[in-house]
Protein backbone atom coordinates (compact mmCIF):
# COMPACT_ATOMS: atom_id res chain seq x y z
CA UNK A 1 0.00 0.00 0.00
CA UNK A 2 1.20 3.43 -0.88
CA UNK A 3 1.09 6.26 1.66
CA UNK A 4 -1.12 9.06 0.35
CA UNK A 5 -1.34 12.67 1.38
CA UNK A 6 -4.62 14.56 1.37
CA UNK A 7 -3.70 15.96 -2.04
CA UNK A 8 -3.02 12.50 -3.45
CA UNK A 9 -6.40 11.27 -2.16
CA UNK A 10 -8.15 14.21 -3.84
CA UNK A 11 -6.23 13.48 -7.03
CA UNK A 12 -7.23 9.79 -6.86
CA UNK A 13 -10.88 10.83 -6.62
CA UNK A 14 -10.59 12.49 -10.01
CA UNK A 15 -9.77 9.17 -11.68
CA UNK A 16 -12.40 6.78 -12.94
CA UNK A 17 -12.99 3.52 -11.14
CA UNK A 18 -12.87 2.41 -7.56
CA UNK A 19 -10.38 3.71 -5.01
CA UNK A 20 -9.87 2.90 -1.35
CA UNK A 21 -8.23 5.01 1.34
CA UNK A 22 -7.20 3.28 4.56
CA UNK A 23 -6.92 5.50 7.65
CA UNK A 24 -5.15 4.19 10.75
CA UNK A 25 -3.10 5.15 13.78
CA UNK A 26 0.26 3.52 14.50
CA UNK A 27 -0.52 2.50 18.10
CA UNK A 28 -3.81 0.75 17.23
CA UNK A 29 -3.71 -3.05 17.46
CA UNK A 30 -6.89 -3.43 15.42
CA UNK A 31 -5.30 -1.25 12.74
CA UNK A 32 -2.34 -3.66 12.57
CA UNK A 33 -4.72 -6.54 11.86
CA UNK A 34 -6.61 -4.44 9.29
CA UNK A 35 -3.31 -3.59 7.57
CA UNK A 36 -2.53 -7.29 7.21
CA UNK A 37 -5.98 -7.96 5.77
CA UNK A 38 -5.51 -5.17 3.23
CA UNK A 39 -2.11 -6.56 2.24
CA UNK A 40 -3.88 -9.78 1.23
CA UNK A 41 -6.62 -7.81 -0.56
CA UNK A 42 -3.95 -6.00 -2.58
CA UNK A 43 -2.70 -9.35 -3.84
CA UNK A 44 -6.22 -10.54 -4.68
CA UNK A 45 -7.27 -7.28 -6.38
CA UNK A 46 -4.10 -5.91 -8.03
CA UNK A 47 -6.03 -3.38 -10.15
CA UNK A 48 -7.61 -1.70 -7.11
CA UNK A 49 -5.83 1.47 -6.04
CA UNK A 50 -5.48 1.48 -2.24
CA UNK A 51 -3.75 4.23 -0.32
CA UNK A 52 -3.11 4.59 3.37
CA UNK A 53 -2.48 7.43 5.81
CA UNK A 54 -1.90 7.99 9.49
CA UNK A 55 -5.03 9.87 10.55
CA UNK A 56 -3.00 11.82 13.11
CA UNK A 57 -1.62 13.86 10.20
CA UNK A 58 -4.97 14.32 8.45
CA UNK A 59 -7.20 15.71 11.18
CA UNK A 60 -8.92 18.17 8.86
CA UNK A 61 -9.70 15.46 6.31
CA UNK A 62 -10.96 13.13 9.05
CA UNK A 63 -13.35 15.84 10.21
CA UNK A 64 -14.46 16.59 6.67
CA UNK A 65 -15.13 12.91 5.92
CA UNK A 66 -16.69 12.40 9.36
CA UNK A 67 -14.39 9.50 10.26
CA UNK A 68 -15.68 8.11 13.54
CA UNK A 69 -12.87 5.72 14.46
CA UNK A 70 -9.92 3.77 13.12
CA UNK A 71 -9.30 1.60 11.31
CA UNK A 72 -11.41 3.15 8.57
CA UNK A 73 -11.52 2.18 4.92
CA UNK A 74 -13.09 4.79 2.68
CA UNK A 75 -14.32 3.43 -0.63
CA UNK A 76 -14.96 5.79 -3.53
CA UNK A 77 -16.17 4.98 -7.01
CA UNK A 78 -15.81 7.40 -9.92
CA UNK A 79 -15.01 10.25 -7.55
CA UNK A 80 -17.91 9.74 -5.15
CA UNK A 81 -17.56 8.32 -1.67
CA UNK A 82 -19.57 5.11 -1.50
CA UNK A 83 -19.00 3.83 2.03
CA UNK A 84 -16.83 3.76 5.11
CA UNK A 85 -15.90 0.44 6.66
CA UNK A 86 -14.84 0.31 10.30
CA UNK A 87 -15.20 -3.43 11.01
CA UNK A 88 -12.88 -5.23 8.59
CA UNK A 89 -14.12 -8.65 9.77
CA UNK A 90 -12.15 -10.88 7.36
CA UNK A 91 -10.41 -11.12 4.01
CA UNK A 92 -13.49 -12.66 2.31
CA UNK A 93 -15.71 -9.88 3.70
CA UNK A 94 -13.49 -7.08 2.35
CA UNK A 95 -12.91 -8.92 -0.91
CA UNK A 96 -16.67 -9.00 -1.53
CA UNK A 97 -16.98 -5.31 -0.65
CA UNK A 98 -14.16 -4.29 -2.99
CA UNK A 99 -14.29 -6.60 -5.98
CA UNK A 100 -15.40 -4.98 -9.21
CA UNK A 101 -18.72 -6.08 -10.61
Amino acid sequence: MEVWTREQWVQQLQNEGQRAFYLYTPMCGTCDVASKILTVIEELLPDLSIGMANINYLGDLAMELQVESVPCLIIANNGEMQKKIYAFQSVPFLYEMLKSD
